[in-house]
Protein backbone atom coordinates (compact mmCIF):
# COMPACT_ATOMS: atom_id res chain seq x y z
CA UNK A 1 0.00 0.00 0.00
CA UNK A 2 0.79 3.19 -0.65
CA UNK A 3 0.64 6.57 2.06
CA UNK A 4 0.65 9.68 1.18
CA UNK A 5 0.54 12.56 3.68
CA UNK A 6 -2.08 15.05 2.77
CA UNK A 7 -1.65 19.32 3.63
CA UNK A 8 -2.40 17.82 7.02
CA UNK A 9 0.09 14.85 7.68
CA UNK A 10 -1.92 13.10 10.35
CA UNK A 11 -4.29 12.20 7.87
CA UNK A 12 -3.52 10.08 5.41
CA UNK A 13 -4.73 8.52 2.07
CA UNK A 14 -3.59 5.26 1.56
CA UNK A 15 -3.85 3.56 -1.60
CA UNK A 16 -3.59 -0.27 -2.32
CA UNK A 17 -2.16 -2.41 -4.73
CA UNK A 18 -4.82 -3.94 -6.70
CA UNK A 19 -3.98 -7.18 -8.68
CA UNK A 20 -6.85 -7.75 -11.44
CA UNK A 21 -7.39 -9.91 -14.47
CA UNK A 22 -10.75 -11.09 -16.23
CA UNK A 23 -12.08 -12.89 -13.17
CA UNK A 24 -12.05 -9.60 -11.43
CA UNK A 25 -9.45 -8.35 -8.47
CA UNK A 26 -7.81 -8.81 -5.31
CA UNK A 27 -6.04 -6.19 -2.66
CA UNK A 28 -4.99 -6.18 0.49
CA UNK A 29 -7.44 -3.05 2.43
CA UNK A 30 -5.58 -3.56 5.95
CA UNK A 31 -1.77 -5.03 7.27
CA UNK A 32 -1.44 -3.64 11.41
CA UNK A 33 2.26 -3.51 10.73
CA UNK A 34 2.24 -1.21 7.55
CA UNK A 35 -0.35 0.97 9.46
CA UNK A 36 0.77 1.40 12.67
CA UNK A 37 4.52 2.20 10.72
CA UNK A 38 2.47 5.30 8.24
CA UNK A 39 -0.28 6.40 11.10
CA UNK A 40 0.86 5.26 14.73
CA UNK A 41 -0.24 2.38 17.13
CA UNK A 42 -4.13 2.18 17.16
CA UNK A 43 -6.23 -0.41 17.51
CA UNK A 44 -9.88 -0.87 16.03
CA UNK A 45 -12.46 -1.98 18.20
CA UNK A 46 -15.38 -1.36 15.56
CA UNK A 47 -16.39 -1.88 12.03
CA UNK A 48 -19.61 0.36 10.33
CA UNK A 49 -20.94 0.23 7.08
CA UNK A 50 -23.97 2.94 5.63
CA UNK A 51 -25.81 2.99 2.66
CA UNK A 52 -26.94 6.46 1.00
CA UNK A 53 -28.49 8.32 -1.70
CA UNK A 54 -27.18 10.83 -3.96
CA UNK A 55 -27.02 14.24 -2.47
CA UNK A 56 -26.67 12.89 1.60
CA UNK A 57 -24.34 14.75 3.47
CA UNK A 58 -23.02 13.00 6.60
CA UNK A 59 -21.21 15.10 9.17
CA UNK A 60 -18.91 16.66 10.12
CA UNK A 61 -19.26 14.31 13.48
CA UNK A 62 -16.83 13.81 16.40
CA UNK A 63 -16.75 12.53 19.44
CA UNK A 64 -14.59 14.51 22.44
CA UNK A 65 -14.42 12.04 25.53
CA UNK A 66 -14.13 8.85 23.69
CA UNK A 67 -12.33 10.27 20.10
CA UNK A 68 -12.20 8.42 17.52
CA UNK A 69 -9.99 7.61 14.94
CA UNK A 70 -11.44 6.55 11.53
CA UNK A 71 -10.10 4.29 8.57
CA UNK A 72 -12.92 5.02 5.56
CA UNK A 73 -13.37 4.02 2.35
CA UNK A 74 -15.73 3.20 0.31
CA UNK A 75 -16.89 0.20 -1.53
CA UNK A 76 -19.67 1.38 -3.84
CA UNK A 77 -20.18 4.39 -5.67
CA UNK A 78 -18.21 7.73 -4.58
CA UNK A 79 -18.40 10.37 -1.87
CA UNK A 80 -16.28 13.48 -1.18
CA UNK A 81 -14.86 12.92 1.98
CA UNK A 82 -13.95 15.33 4.31
CA UNK A 83 -11.38 15.56 7.70
CA UNK A 84 -11.33 18.69 9.41
CA UNK A 85 -8.61 19.07 12.57
CA UNK A 86 -10.49 20.37 16.08
CA UNK A 87 -7.28 19.84 18.18
CA UNK A 88 -6.18 23.43 19.71
CA UNK A 89 -2.52 22.31 20.03
CA UNK A 90 -2.24 21.80 16.44
CA UNK A 91 -0.34 23.42 13.69
CA UNK A 92 -3.32 22.76 11.18
CA UNK A 93 -6.36 23.90 14.18
CA UNK A 94 -9.28 24.74 12.28
CA UNK A 95 -8.53 23.90 8.86
CA UNK A 96 -10.15 20.56 6.67
CA UNK A 97 -8.74 18.52 3.42
CA UNK A 98 -10.47 16.52 1.51
CA UNK A 99 -10.88 13.51 -1.35
CA UNK A 100 -12.84 11.87 -3.64
CA UNK A 101 -13.23 8.04 -2.17
CA UNK A 102 -14.92 5.59 -4.91
CA UNK A 103 -15.09 2.46 -5.39
CA UNK A 104 -13.08 2.96 -8.60
CA UNK A 105 -9.95 4.38 -7.16
CA UNK A 106 -10.04 2.04 -3.95
CA UNK A 107 -8.27 4.60 -1.58
CA UNK A 108 -8.60 4.47 2.05
CA UNK A 109 -8.59 7.95 4.25
CA UNK A 110 -6.87 7.78 7.53
CA UNK A 111 -9.02 10.01 9.89
CA UNK A 112 -7.24 10.71 13.44
CA UNK A 113 -8.94 10.89 17.02
CA UNK A 114 -9.13 14.52 16.87
CA UNK A 115 -11.06 15.22 13.68
CA UNK A 116 -14.31 15.64 12.96
CA UNK A 117 -15.19 13.78 9.91
CA UNK A 118 -18.20 13.89 7.20
CA UNK A 119 -18.61 12.81 3.32
CA UNK A 120 -20.89 13.66 0.68
CA UNK A 121 -22.71 11.35 -1.59
CA UNK A 122 -21.49 11.94 -5.39
CA UNK A 123 -22.76 8.70 -7.34
CA UNK A 124 -26.32 7.46 -7.59
CA UNK A 125 -25.76 5.85 -3.92
CA UNK A 126 -22.43 4.83 -2.23
CA UNK A 127 -21.57 2.21 -0.04
CA UNK A 128 -19.19 3.59 3.38
CA UNK A 129 -17.43 1.15 5.37
CA UNK A 130 -15.05 2.17 8.34
CA UNK A 131 -12.96 0.95 10.76
CA UNK A 132 -13.32 2.89 14.85
CA UNK A 133 -10.75 3.32 17.17
CA UNK A 134 -12.68 3.77 19.98
CA UNK A 135 -16.72 2.43 20.26
CA UNK A 136 -19.69 4.77 19.42
CA UNK A 137 -21.08 6.74 22.09
CA UNK A 138 -23.84 8.81 20.90
CA UNK A 139 -23.84 10.82 24.30
CA UNK A 140 -20.44 11.98 23.21
CA UNK A 141 -21.14 13.22 20.00
CA UNK A 142 -20.59 16.38 18.63
CA UNK A 143 -21.21 17.44 15.09
CA UNK A 144 -20.06 20.51 13.51
CA UNK A 145 -22.85 22.15 10.67
CA UNK A 146 -21.76 21.84 7.25
CA UNK A 147 -21.94 24.77 5.93
CA UNK A 148 -20.24 26.52 8.60
CA UNK A 149 -18.49 29.83 6.96
CA UNK A 150 -15.17 29.74 8.90
CA UNK A 151 -14.47 26.54 7.19
CA UNK A 152 -16.12 27.31 4.11
CA UNK A 153 -15.65 24.10 3.07
CA UNK A 154 -16.40 23.97 -0.66
CA UNK A 155 -18.57 20.93 -1.25
CA UNK A 156 -19.42 19.52 -4.53
CA UNK A 157 -22.76 19.74 -4.85
CA UNK A 158 -24.74 19.89 -8.53
CA UNK A 159 -26.47 22.66 -9.68
CA UNK A 160 -25.99 24.59 -5.78
CA UNK A 161 -28.16 22.32 -4.28
CA UNK A 162 -28.10 22.16 -0.53
CA UNK A 163 -27.60 18.58 0.81
CA UNK A 164 -30.16 16.29 2.49
CA UNK A 165 -28.72 15.80 6.32
CA UNK A 166 -30.53 14.38 8.94
CA UNK A 167 -32.27 16.45 11.47
CA UNK A 168 -29.05 16.21 14.49
CA UNK A 169 -26.88 17.42 11.20
CA UNK A 170 -29.04 20.07 10.50
CA UNK A 171 -28.74 21.21 14.14
CA UNK A 172 -24.58 21.23 14.39
CA UNK A 173 -22.88 23.73 16.15
CA UNK A 174 -20.47 26.27 14.30
CA UNK A 175 -17.00 25.58 14.00
CA UNK A 176 -16.14 28.44 16.82
CA UNK A 177 -18.59 27.30 18.87
CA UNK A 178 -17.86 23.51 18.42
CA UNK A 179 -16.01 21.76 21.88
CA UNK A 180 -12.45 21.54 20.84
CA UNK A 181 -9.31 19.11 21.68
Amino acid sequence: MQYEKLTIPDVMLITPQVFGDERGFFMETFRQSEFEAHCGHHTFVQDNHSKSAHGILRGLHYQHQQPQGKLVRVTQGEVFDVAVDMRQSSPTFGQWVGVTLSEQNKQMLWVPPGFAHGFYVTSHQAEFQYKCTDYYNPADEHCIIWDDSELSIPWPFENNQNPTVSVKDAQGKAFNESVVF
